[in-house]
């Protein structure tokens, strides 16, 4: 039986990167969906109706992403980490879920670290505890310095988005998939985003010695056909988090929660009920 849709409101909360725009709704105990670069909050519509039966869900437009407030300078995860406690006090939200997909993973390492008293558990997708290699930090600074003087994103970045961003398998079956990122990473406000790609990619740091202070459950999945980060690459990191669940997601890509919502929203149920029982 499809999950009951849940209706959603918007609210702009101030924070140290700007006002950022959350979409609300659900009840029950708070879960936080933080989207990856080039996406938004809506990218976990089919989280927000799983989940949102038990859940308040909040589904975040990351710092210079759709109705958030553009941004104006380079930020670390640290940054983002005290956007999220910030927010978290705007709702009156004592603690939550915080279920992050890229960008959102390796911001939710960070907070899980540094923020423990505002954290039930964490589920981290797709992501890197690591710093970016030569070959990668240069492509996006290349990347980011053809966008600010084009002042948009020309389609051969949209296109390679969509590579970096669908599995195979989501290619080929899921168009719908495919489309949707195209709309979305066509849609951001280029000068905007710049500043946060290259502060989440070539200005990234490696923060697996942080991740090994980490005390509180933790779930990392990863696509078994993620072609930005290799599995081994997320396994580190899920390495380097004390007591951790690693799991891998056949067929699944960059995207897991837009791309396979059929296998990511009952792994995370699964994993939640084990921390209850």
């Amino acid at each position: 039986m499809p999950a009951p849709f849940i209706p959603l409101t918007t609210r702009r909360i101030p924070t140290l990167l700007g006002h950022i725009n959350v979409h609300l709704g659900g009840s029950g105990p708070a879960m936080v969906c933080w989207p990856s670069l080039l996406m938004t909050g809506p990218m976990w519509r089919a989280q927000a109706d799983y989940f949102g039966g038990s859940h308040s869900m909040i589904l975040i437009d990351s710092p210079g992403h759709g109705g958030s407030d553009p941004l104006t300078r380079y930020f670390t995860m640290e940054d983002c980490a005290q956007c999220l406690v910030q927010i978290l006090d705007a709702l009156e939200i004592k603690d939550c879920v915080l279920v992050g997909n890229s960008w959102g993973g390796m911001m939710g390492g960070v907070f899980a670290a540094l923020h423990p008293e505002r954290l039930r558990a964490a589920v981290l997708m797709n992501c890197s505890a690591s710093a970016p290699g030569l070959r990668q930090k240069l492509e996006f600074l290349l990347m980011t310095f053809v966008m600010r003087r084009l002042r948009a994103i020309p389609k051969m970045f949209v296109d390679r988005a969509v590579i970096a961003f669908a599995g195979e398998t989501t290619e080929r079956t899921k168009p719908q998939v495919v489309d949707y990122i195209r709309a979305t990473v066509s849609a951001v406000n280029a000068q905007s985003v710049c500043w946060a790609i290259d502060s989440v990619v070539p200005r990234r740091v490696d923060q697996r010695g942080l991740m090994g202070k980490i005390r509180k459950p933790v779930l990392v999945m990863t696509g078994a056909e993620d072609r930005t980060f290799p599995v081994a690459e997320t396994r580190a990191m899920a390495d380097a988090i004390p007591g951790s669940v690693f799991k891998v997601l056949p067929g699944v890509g960059h995207l897991a929660a837009l791309e396979a919502p059929e296998a990511v929203n009952p792994a995370i149920a699964d994993f939640l009920a084990g921390l209850h029982a």
